[in-house]
């Protein structure tokens, strides 16, 4: 065996691709070590497009994930035709005699020479004359500002937004005493409160940037400095430099393997930080590195040279060439560890620097950050927007009005000369400024911070929750950003991530079929069913890991008494079929699988007694029920996606040859002998397992005759030096011996779900919110979690790619006979795609979704394209053709996209990360509605930035989903409160509090546009300046704010039992338009009330002391302290949620204007700032009268009362559902205490789950070559002995 595939493995062996690498390329051939970088791109390249480009009329493959995220049209170029046109010849030949061909190998890397990377020619320029190295340092930067840029930067970023910029445009107005009749700290102090409070929010999250870069630039690793290794901070590293990694350390950039202390060099890595996946990958140096650069003088004198690629984003894929000793060695993937990864299994390794710092791939997949901006924010610009248009309006109507006035009555007035002969129309002119400054709280400036504030605190309530914090982890929910939180209570779609998102990303042995009888119930040993029972003491077997529940005594009975022989076969199949690789981490055995199922089921065997205990390149060792036995492997059949089953075929220490086979049933059932018993049991079984959504596996085996194998060797071994087809060669010898089998049972195992999801799921869509799950999962699992966490049931009609297609080829047609897709003048018409009331599925893969969607990459085409102009004639036609094309793929997606949304649940699986951000891109597009998305690992976060609001998961896999996301917990459970709870919460605060502000404003200042019409339009103010400074600050602030941060329709508990009340920010019923209207013309009636019922009061009247209250002073007070007193109760009523605090706020602000207004008024105040301060004893004296007070009260009375019945008679004829709730509220609340908690039962399904193995084939070429095992051991009795002691004494004690 290890002779058919040493031969292929000299200087270019690639091990299978692994879980980063987005599909499994053939073989290669070895490449001859002359060949440069530019020859090794192109072999590559022809070899990938075989794969990646699809044919018109070629049917898309399910079990591939399509090509890598960002290929480019070079790496798809085909190679030429066989038979290549003469004509097309000349034209190449004389187009690459013009431009020689330049592949991106530009990227130059020395060993151990950081001159040669700061020559002049890897200088660019980034500012005027400043030159900055092309190769980035290894430091990691993710905040903002410094100490010197901080208030400058910021300063700009905040006058970048509108209303802060008009406020300033306002303030330099105010200093300009022809315009003003308005004091410039009216707009100066709130302006600064407003600056001040956004600027510490930005630092703090600065701050927050800053301390966590720091701890990561930090770390520290050992590089070769002056001749040996020293202790080095990351940030020091640079391109070039020798490192050396210790097991368990994070790869600090993107490094080529030079050696490690396993054999062959290989090294073990995780890469849960990259894709989500915590089964080890490996990776192998080359063999001339290996054998030459393992001590630490040769790595010092190490000089190679390296030419590769740019830095790029694509994971899977790295193209280079290695020039050391006068020789070029071709470099791939398998030899690069990537930054983010983790060292494992592997005691150290060393390594050359290639990409550092913001070069790295995980850098450069980190995608570029979206501001995200909520639907409420951009419908609040345009509210305000629409306020300036009105108050330009106003203020140009009232300074015409002032023109006219001062020409019919202010000239001709000897007592109105203020000693300026300005002709009327220029004082017209003067007071629209003026009246600009005076009615500037129409665009009210303390709006914006009131929302940051009512925001951030939001996020601290999600941060705080209890109720979302996971204590096996000690993690709770975060709040990431705070700027959307409103936005999660307007959700239509959620994109999920399936691994590790909806599953636990850990699998279990949960039952098995042996012989037609099924094991895994709560039974005891004399088979006796049992709906309590105690789990199965696994103390007997000296391997069991104690990890492993299980409730069925009497398997154990059977494998203990050998009263069955299959049983014992069926748990040494387990044992011996596989590609886990085995090392003992003190005394203990620890197992490392090319995928969690196949580790599942080693394991299991373990606990049952079948212990995998070692392996060489061609024996393996395993304990049986404590009798070790050491068989020879002879073949290793591994699995790929197409076979779905893999074999070993060993000898036993008796002689006997035997083959052992698991996989699919489909495949398996093919196979059997047509007189294997159990056939129909098994399949019962299986139906049985499927129902209960465990992902089952068939295993058989067969006795191979001396003769018979000896043949079929023969035949093995030309197959595995055959130069071409290499795959297909061995698939069609293994297809000769994996026949006529035996049939021993099943496996099942289970994929746990996360706690919750079924109910989480089943919430959500009671919300009408629908879920899609995009994974990178074979199509069976992907299907089977479908059923498994209720997104399809029973009654669930699905449709696959194929159907699809077939409709949208139809509905493209039709739309094309009706007038194609221009027909623009013609009414849109929506047919559905489905007749309604038919529960509908989509699951479709992403070969099928780039061929639906039409992002196929095509073949470029050969013809040679000529560089002269054509004509006029022929390039509008070129752009016509592109315009259609282009118009027809918009059609098609549009169509997808609704074909897509009318089903109740869609499944994308073998999709790439940057084909999860498409869909979740097309969804947006097309149905303009607010999505969600997902995720828990790197391949997660393309997504996750492009929807509206990125969730991460912050499980086993890593940070890099969690640090991309708006919002981050530990469960997806959780997401049905922070929606359903905090998102509705959010929405219904913000949407209040914007209705509430709106009015408090118009109703505050629209008084001086009414006063106008008394005063000639000379701009002059109807309220005292500070009380204008102060309206918006101090007097009506703390009561909304409150409102937006504690209001509450309903409580928590009965949001989440009636999720229909989340509909409402779905369809934005709250804050639109209209209610901004709504708003405007309750201030506007609110502002006449306040304005002329003081005003006929104080028409002809006569205070107690015989005088006049009619003066302009007490006027003011007047006004100021009825508006005072209605906007705070305006809020009382539109209260919900009543606290201490409110009501404290309410009636704290109302004391509080009138305090301050005394002290303002009071003659100390006057005498310290004469010019400030003009009121003097105008409140004690206006408000001694009681006929004011009278006043007040009317006036008060007169804009609340129709406000009270205008509810009333809402809420009594016309309810909303969160009314009804509230009315019955305390009869709800005693329900839920008698009501016994619902047991949700998962449906019952007759589907069958495929086993999922890895997506990758498994170790078995590794194995196989013998490179995984090491050279110097010592006799594998005395290793067996001495872990044997080990586990004896670890019993004993």
């Amino acid at each position: 065996m290890s002779a058919s595939h040493t031969h292929t493995h000299t200087h270019t062996h690639t091990p299978q691709r692994t879980s980063t690498q987005l599909r499994a390329l053939p073989s290669k051939q070895p490449t001859p070590s002359g060949l440069g970088c530019l020859q090794f791109a192109s072999s590559m390249n022809s070899e990938r497009d075989s794969e990646t480009t699809f044919e018109e009329d070629s049917q898309p493959n399910d079990e591939v994930v399509p090509y890598s995220d960002d290929e480019t049209e070079d790496e798809l170029e085909d190679q030429g035709p066989a038979v290549e046109p003469e004509q097309n010849r000349v034209n190449r030949e004389a187009e690459e005699q013009r431009e020689p061909p330049r592949k991106d190998c530009t990227w130059q890397v020395k060993a151990n020479d950081r001159s040669f990377h700061e020559q002049p020619h890897f200088m660019n320029t980034k500012f005027f004359c400043i030159k900055e190295s092309k190769y980035a340092n290894n430091a990691i930067k993710t905040y903002k500002y410094n100490a010197f840029s901080f208030l400058p930067m910021n300063l700009f970023e905040q006058f970048k937004r509108a209303a802060n910029f008009y406020f300033l445009i306002l303030l330099i107005l105010q200093a300009i005493p022809q315009i003003s009749t308005l004091a410039w700290y009216t707009t100066l102090f709130p302006l600064l409160v407003v600056l001040g409070i956004t600027a510490m929010k930005d630092l703090v999250d600065d701050v927050a940037r800053h301390k966590m870069d720091n701890e990561i630039n930090n770390r520290t690793c050992e590089v070769i400095k002056d001749g040996r290794f020293k202790v080095t901070k990351w940030k020091e590293i640079q391109v070039g430099d020798i490192i050396r990694l210790k097991k368990n350390d994070f790869i600090p950039a993107d490094i080529l393997l030079l050696s490690s202390s396993e054999p062959n060099s290989l090294c073990y890595v995780e890469t849960a930080e990259l894709d989500g996946e915590t089964n080890l990958k490996f990776k192998m140096a080359l063999e001339i590195t290996h054998q030459y650069l393992q001590r630490e003088n040769a790595l010092t004198t190490f000089d190679g040279f390296i030419e590769c690629e740019e830095p790029n984003n694509r994971l899977d894929k790295f193209t280079g060439t290695l020039f050391w000793r006068n020789t070029s060695f071709p470099l791939d993937a398998d030899k690069i560890l990537l930054r983010g990864c983790v060292i494992r299994n592997t005691d150290f390794c060393h390594g050359m620097v290639i990409f550092a710092g913001a070069d790295t791939k995980i850098m450069k997949n980190s995608g570029k950050t979206r501001f995200k901006r909520t639907k409420i924010d951009y419908l609040m610009n345009y509210m305000v927007y629409t306020i300036f248009v009105v108050l330009i309006l106003v203020s140009a109507g009232l300074a015409i009005g002032h023109a006219y006035w001062e020409a019919q009555i202010g000239n001709n007035s000897w007592y109105l000369y203020d000693g300026e002969d300005y002709t009327p129309s220029y004082r017209g002119f003067l007071n629209f400024w003026g009246y600009i400054i005076i009615l500037n709280t129409m665009v009210p400036i303390s709006l914006y911070v009131s929302v940051e504030v009512i925001r951030l605190g939001q996020s601290y309530f999600i941060n705080w929750d209890l109720q979302m914090y996971y204590p096996d982890k000690d993690t709770p929910a975060k709040a990431r950003t705070t700027t959307l939180n409103e936005q999660l209570g307007q959700i239509h779609y959620i994109f999920s991530d399936k691994t590790g998102t909806l599953t636990q990303n850990i699998m279990t042995f949960k039952k098995c079929c042996i012989n037609g009888q099924i094991y895994g119930d709560h039974r005891d040993a004399s088979q006796n069913n049992h709906s309590k029972i105690e789990p199965v003491d696994f103390s007997w077997n000296m391997f069991a890991d104690g990890k492993l529940a299980f409730y069925d005594h009497y398997l154990i009975e059977q494998i203990r008494s050998g009263k069955e022989s299959e049983v014992r076969q069926f748990f040494f199949l387990l044992a011996v079929c596989h590609t886990v690789m085995v090392d003992r981490i003190d005394g203990q055995l620890n197992y490392q699988a090319a995928s969690p199922d196949e580790g599942a089921l080693v394991s299991a065997a373990r606990n049952f007694g079948f212990a995998f205990l070692a392996r060489t390149q061609n024996t393996i060792t395993i304990s049986e029920l404590g009798t070790e036995r050491t068989y020879d492997v002879l073949a290793i059949l591994d699995f790929n996606s197409d076979r779905k089953r893999m074999s070993i075929i060993v000898r036993t220490p008796e002689g006997n040859i035997r083959l052992y086979c698991k996989g699919a049933d489909t495949v398996i059932y093919e196979r059997l002998h047509q007189m294997s018993p159990t056939k129909q049991e098994t399949q019962d079984a299986l139906d049985i397992f499927a129902s209960e959504t465990l992902r089952t596996l068939c295993l058989c085996y067969k006795e191979i005759e001396e003769k018979e194998y000896e043949e079929w060797n023969k035949k093995f071994m030309a197959a595995s030096i055959a130069s071409t087809n290499r795959d297909e060669a061995l698939d069609k010898v293994y297809e000769e011996i994996e026949k006529d089998l035996i049939l021993l049972g099943a496996t099942a195992i289970e994929d746990k779900l996360q706690d919750g999801v079924p109910e989480t799921i089943s919430k959500l869509a009671k919300a009408d919110i629908k879920i899609w799950v995009l994974t990178g999962d074979k199509k069976e699992t992907a299907e089977n979690i479908g059923f498994a966490c209720e997104l399809l049931t029973e009654d669930t009609t699905i449709c696959y790619g194929e159907d699809i297609n077939a409709l949208l080829h139809t509905r493209m047609e039709n739309q094309r006979n009706r007038g194609g897709v221009y027909a623009k003048f013609a009414p849109p018409v929506h047919e559905p795609f489905f007749p309604s009331g038919e529960n509908r599925a989509l699951i479709i893969t992403g070969s099928w979704l780039n061929e639906i969607l039409q992002e196929k990459k095509t073949k470029r085409s050969k013809i040679l394209k000529l560089k002269f102009p054509r004509t006029e004639e022929e390039r509008r036609m070129r752009t016509q053709s592109k315009r259609r094309l282009e118009a027809r793929k918009e059609q098609r997606q549009k169509n997808f996209v609704d074909l897509a949304c009318e089903c109740s649940a869609v499944i994308c699986c073998r999709v790439t990360p940057k084909q999860k951000a498409m869909v979740v891109d097309l969804v947006k597009r097309y149905k303009k509605a607010i999505t969600l998305a997902i995720g828990d690992g790197a391949n997660d976060v393309n997504m996750i930035k492009t929807a509206h609001i990125g969730v991460g998961i912050s499980g086993q896999e890593g940070m890099q989903a969690v640090m991309s996301s708006d919002y981050s917990f530990a469960q997806f459970r959780y997401l049905q409160r922070l929606l359903l709870v905090h998102g509705r919460w959010s929405y219904i605060r913000m949407c209040k509090f914007l209705r509430y502000f709106f009015y408090k404003n118009f109703a505050f200042t629209l008084v001086h546009f009414w006063y106008s019409f008394f005063n000639g339009y000379s701009a002059q103010t109807a309220y005292e300046d500070w009380f204008i400074t102060l309206y918006n600050v101090l007097y009506s602030s703390l009561p909304v704010l409150l409102m937006g941060l504690l209001d509450q329709d309903v409580s928590d508990k009965l949001s989440l039992r009636f999720p229909g009340l989340y509909v409402v920010g779905q369809r934005d019923l709250l804050f639109n338009y209209k209610k901004f209207f709504v708003s405007l013309v309750h201030g506007i009636l609110t502002s006449m009330i306040l304005f002329f019922i003081p005003l006929g009061a104080y028409l002809q009247t006569v205070g107690q002391d015989g005088e006049a209250p009619s003066d302009y002073q007490s006027f003011a007070v007047t006004i100021a302290s009825a508006l005072i007193i209605t906007v705070n109760f305006q809020i009382g009523l539109d209260t919900s949620y009543w606290t201490f605090v409110n009501a404290f706020s309410i009636f704290g602000s109302i004391a509080l204007y009138f305090g301050i207004m005394f002290d303002f008024h009071s003659a100390g105040i006057h005498v310290l700032f004469p010019s400030a301060f003009q009121f003097t004893g105008t409140a004690s004296n206006a408000l001694r009268q009681p006929y004011i007070w009278l006043t007040i009260i009317l006036t008060v009375a007169v804009c609340l009362l129709p406000v009270v019945a205008i509810r009333f008679l809402s809420m009594t004829i016309w309810p909303s559902e969160s009314d009804k709730i509230q009315k019955h509220r305390k009869r709800l609340k005693a329900e839920e205490q008698w009501k016994r908690r619902q047991v949700f039962r998962r449906g019952v399904s007759s589907r069958r789950s495929a086993y999922a193995f890895s997506h990758q084939r498994g170790y078995a070429d590794l194995i196989s070559s013998g490179r995984s095992i090491r050279k110097k051991r010592s006799p594998l009795d005395a290793i067996i002995a001495d872990g044997t002691a080990e586990y004896r004494r670890t019993v004993e004690s």
